[in-house]
């Protein structure tokens, strides 16, 4: 016990630490006034926490609600860059931490690169089958725009340089000069994260969403990325030695930002292709940035040692094509910056002129060159680390930085190809047409090479708009590559004519093309998105019809018989529960890798996760293994979203150990999957019916209440910040597909947001305690079944503890101050006695299953974490109630009264890790 409560020590001292300092800047900047009203509001939260008092509550309550502006908004204030500062000082923990296994323990870190080898080792595969399961090895991070990151970029970066200060001061070598200077900096950081306006006062426009992502490569992600593979390769030789290890680039980013059109019109062409050039002028100029730093090292002269014959006769032959005289290295001998001189200019020109490097492969081609004639005069066996990073940092990023996907609502593209048969007279209505009359048409126009398009003004706008994207694709990979954009996904895939629609507009572009001998090429790879609860069950079907026609397998064929396919995790949880929707997740997955492997198909599934637990969010290693082990081999691809962005990414140490985590995972999971002696590792029969009976009544408990209860609806939209919180400007999207009041297209993000705001937190887990309650009651030996599948089966432990972490952060007596804002108390007792009742079923289960005493018993960290939070959320929350009440009871409400409201969704926001 004593071991728990020292390795937290220092991190409960950076958090008093820094508490102290923000308690001297509330005295400077408000008064002792403004001090004592925070930390009376601040013991008063903390009593009712360690026991409920109704005469504290009564007080609270009333001393919240004298509050008066500007204290009002200092208070709300404070609260909130409390939760920064503590979200710092975790963060920097997490650093430490890591430091201390090392250095201290000196032992591997559970979920590294070096455990992960070691593990690996034991499994005694032999090592060609090893290098074979390493180089088959696939991660792919898609970041999106989703708008979930409440923090703006300004405070990120004051966050960023605070942590810097508090690894800076971990230091045992820094002096007492060292030390004041360090205090005083974190002092002015502090402060002036006091004095920096948190709120955006504009909606981000695309481009800024671009930007802001292109931030994360700017700052981490370009050096980060090798240096995981460099890791890998590093403990591979260094654990497993008689082998000469190749690791591939395994790891791979993507984007989704300025590439996604889905309900958002702010999406076009012209905003894609300003996306390319932002990111290719952003890895040019890393590059640059690496050659530049190479040329200054890079030294060495001819005349102490002997370079190669083909690097020099390059640079002869380079120097007089790319270099003036002026631009040419003055000293002769130097022919490393002599060739490093080219390179510069030649990156320079790239997409500008002939003299630019028409591919990243031209620019690999040189920095070869260098590296190979520089190693032949290093010691033996010593190899030059920094040229070497490079070429694997060309070889991730190319020119392009990352592969942007292109996203549309499958309802676009038969617009489009509806108006386009019907202008060539093939079809009057495509749209009222069965599935099967779709397919035959479009496979036959598919199989003939002529093209269907006529002049552009026979099209309406909205037509004309999708098939501009398509040429843009064309356009994009002969200016950035083909690697610029891969894939195509159709949001709300729900039958094979979805994907042929695509294929059809594609090869209306030159992107796919039937030449007249039936040869197919095709640069786009083609990925259907299911989402929905039904089109997850129909998945399978859908995948199966399409790998048996003829006209898909030409597109199959092209890319070498591989599939990509997105499940959506939020849209299914919407529909169905987090439990049902997680389920048949899973089962999709199952059921599809068996269908293909009939087809001799790869797949690719892609995970649209969101950062929260209700739209599938968790750390990256827990959700690699939470998935059907047998897929773990396709490779893996998910997203990175919203404020996920900025808690895994902003600092460098803590990108490297979340990517560490997932690589290490992977390493593991495909590793096991290979080695024939681990078939336990599988799933029994009787947890797959287990899940399916759970299932059953967790679907049904769901949809009674957010389907059957008419007054449901009333209850979300008045008992949430659902409203308020489309005023906070944290995304270029609308919070609605068609900007329409229904509730199927309402966006999961702001469903969720507005949920975890109130603290019921009710998308991550509502309906799951009536599933496992259920199914623990029919038989006496159900509930040690599931005891079984918790310990056994990473699926089911997955969604256990996900389930745990979520009771953990939902908060029902918080949530109950909230019906205050409903109009109707019937409505209010009556669903809110629904909600409460299934928290407390849920919980009981959760606790039988895991053997835990309390929820979260089994990290300790974590629900220490949540415990330290709650006493300073609570107020926010009771603030929140108090002026949305306000808010919405007046007509013109001040633009005070707006801006509290946004601080105090900030302030939660930040308190709870999570936004949707």
């Amino acid at each position: 016990m004593n071991e728990t409560i020292d390795r937290n020590a220092l991190l409960r001292s950076d958090v008093k630490k820094l508490g102290n300092i923000l308690g001297e800047i509330l005295v400077h900047h408000g008064g002792i006034e403004l001090f004592n009203e925070v930390e009376a509001i601040r013991e008063m939260a903390k009593k009712l926490r360690q026991e409920f008092d109704a005469n504290i509550y009564q007080q609270l309550k009333e001393k919240i609600q004298q509050l008066e502006p500007p204290m009002r908004q200092n208070v709300i204030r404070a609260f909130s860059i409390y939760f920064h500062l503590i979200n710092i000082a975790e963060q920097n923990h997490r650093i430490r931490r890591r430091k201390q296994y090392k250095l201290e323990e000196q032992k591997a870190q559970p979920f590294s690169i070096e455990n992960a080898v070691a593990k690996v080792k034991d499994y005694k595969m032999p090592n060609a089958a090893l290098q074979d399961v390493i180089n088959d090895l696939s991660i792919e991070l898609i970041i999106t725009a989703h708008p979930t990151e409440a923090t703006k970029r300004t405070v990120l970066e004051i966050q960023k340089r605070i942590s810097t200060i508090l690894q800076k001061l971990n230091s045992p070598a820094i002096t007492e000069l060292e030390h004041e200077n360090l205090i005083e900096n974190l002092y002015n950081e502090v402060t002036t994260l006091w004095q920096t306006d948190e709120l955006r006062h504009r909606k981000p426009r695309v481009l800024d969403e671009v930007r802001n992502g292109l931030y994360y490569f700017d700052q981490t992600l370009f050096d980060v990325i090798p240096a995981v593979h460099e890791e890998l390769e590093l403990q591979l030789k260094n654990q497993i030695n008689d082998f000469d290890w190749k690791v591939p680039n395994f790891l791979h980013f993507g984007s989704w930002i300025g590439g996604d059109r889905d309900g958002n019109p702010n999406v076009t062409p012209e905003i894609t292709w300003q996306t390319l050039q932002m990111q290719r002028d952003l890895v040019i100029k890393k590059y640059n940035e690496a050659i530049n730093d190479l040329m200054k090292r890079f030294s060495q002269s001819t005349t102490r040692i002997k370079v190669s014959e083909s690097l020099l006769k390059s640079i002869d032959e380079e120097e007089h094509t790319y270099l003036t005289e002026e631009e040419k290295w003055p000293v002769t001998s130097e022919v490393y910056r002599r060739k490093f001189a080219i390179i510069l200019k030649r990156l320079h020109e790239v997409g500008k002129s002939d003299l630019g490097y028409k591919n990243s492969e031209e620019l690999i081609a040189d920095l070869r060159l260098i590296l190979e004639s520089a190693e032949s005069h290093q010691l033996q066996n010593k190899t030059l680390k920094s040229v070497r990073t490079l070429i694997r940092q060309v070889k991730l990023f190319g020119f392009h930085l990352v592969t942007l996907d292109i996203r549309n609502h499958s309802g676009e593209h038969e617009f489009a190809v509806n108006e386009i048969l019907k202008a060539v007279n093939i079809t009057k209505n495509y749209s009222e047409l069965s599935e099967e009359e779709k397919v035959e048409i479009l496979a036959e126009a598919l199989g003939d090479p002529r093209p269907l398009l006529l002049f552009e003004e026979d099209y309406s706008q909205q037509t004309r708009n999708i098939l501009k994207v398509f040429h843009l694709i064309r356009k994009a990979h002969k200016e950035f590559g083909k690697r610029s954009i891969e894939v195509y996904l159709i949001s709300m895939t729900q039958s094979a004519s979805d994907l042929l629609e695509v294929l059809l507009l594609a090869k209306e572009a030159g992107v796919y093309r039937l030449y007249a001998d039936g040869t197919v090429e095709s640069d786009i790879n083609v990925a259907p998105l299911l989402e929905t609860i039904d089109d997850l069950i129909a998945g399978p079907k859908i995948m199966k019809s399409l790998f048996e026609m003829d006209v898909y397998y030409n597109q199959l064929k092209a890319h070498n018989n591989h599939q990509e396919i997105m499940l959506g995790y939020s849209d299914g949880s919407k529909d169905g529960g987090t439990l049902t929707a997680n389920w048949k997740l899973f089962k999709a997955q199952q059921e599809i890798h068996d269908m293909a492997k009939e087809f001799d198909i790869r797949l690719k599934f892609f995970h649209g996760r969101g950062g929260s637990l209700g739209r599938g969010g968790g750390s990256l290693n827990t959700s690699i293994l939470s998935q059907p082990v047998e897929t773990l081999g396709d490779g893996v691809k998910i997203t990175e979203q919203g404020e996920v962005l900025s808690s895994r990414y902003l600092i460098t140490d803590i990108a490297f150990r979340n990517l560490e985590q997932a690589a290490s995972a992977l390493l593991e999971g495909c590793v096991r999957v290979s080695s024939e002696s681990q078939v336990e590792y599988f799933r029994e029969k009787e947890w797959d019916l287990a899940m399916e009976e759970i299932s059953k009544h967790s679907l049904k408990k769901y949809q009674s209440l957010v389907f059957g209860d008419p007054d449901f609806l009333t209850y979300f939209n008045q008992a949430t910040p659902l409203k308020e919180i489309g005023a906070l400007n944290i995304g270029s999207r609308p919070m609605s597909r068609k900007n329409s009041q229904q509730f199927e297209d309402l966006r999961a993000i702001p469903w969720v947001f507005a949920w975890t705001q109130s603290r019921h937190m009710l998308p991550a887990w509502y309906a799951a305690g009536t599933g496992l309650e259920t199914f623990i009651n029919q038989e006496p030996h159900h509930l040690e079944i599931l005891q079984s599948m918790y310990q056994k089966w990473p699926f089911f432990r997955s969604t256990i503890n996900n389930l745990q972490m979520a009771l953990m952060k939902a908060d029902m007596a918080t949530a109950k101050q909230y019906l205050t804002l409903v109009q109707s108390p019937e409505i209010a007792e009556r669903i809110y006695s629904n909600i409460y009742d299934e928290y407390q079923r849920t919980k009981k289960a959760l606790l039988l299953i895991s053997g835990n005493q309390e929820l979260l018993d089994h990290v300790p960290n974590i629900k220490e974490s949540v415990h330290r939070r709650n006493p300073y959320v609570d107020p926010l929350n009771f603030l929140q109630v108090y002026l949305i009440q306000k808010l919405r009871e007046t007509d013109q409400p001040s633009e005070d009264l707006v801006t509290e409201v946004l601080l105090t969704i900030n302030g939660v926001a930040a308190g709870l890790v999570n936004t949707g």
